[in-house]
């Protein structure tokens, strides 16, 4: 069964955004304040961000939250 928070989803919709603004993991992980390793390990799926953390992304990458949760939607 799938869970309902897809790690891999979640790390392709935050990828998908980073990509679509033609920035580094390096940048947006000094942007949202986060460790650049915990960015990559969450693009890849191998970790899950708080809400905290996503919503740091979100802000470091200058689009809504509720972007980022309907991209994760998208590919669940």
């Amino acid at each position: 069964m799938a869970e309902l928070l897809n790690a891999k989803a979640v790390g392709e919709a935050i990828a998908y955004f980073r990509k679509g603004k033609g920035i580094s993991q390096e940048v947006l992980s000094g942007l949202a304040d986060i460790g650049r390793t915990h960015l990559s390990a969450i693009e890849r799926g191998e970790r899950k961000p708080t809400l905290e953390t996503l919503y740091r992304i979100s802000l470091a990458l200058g689009v809504r939250m509720s972007q980022i949760v309907a991209e994760i939607e998208k590919r669940i």
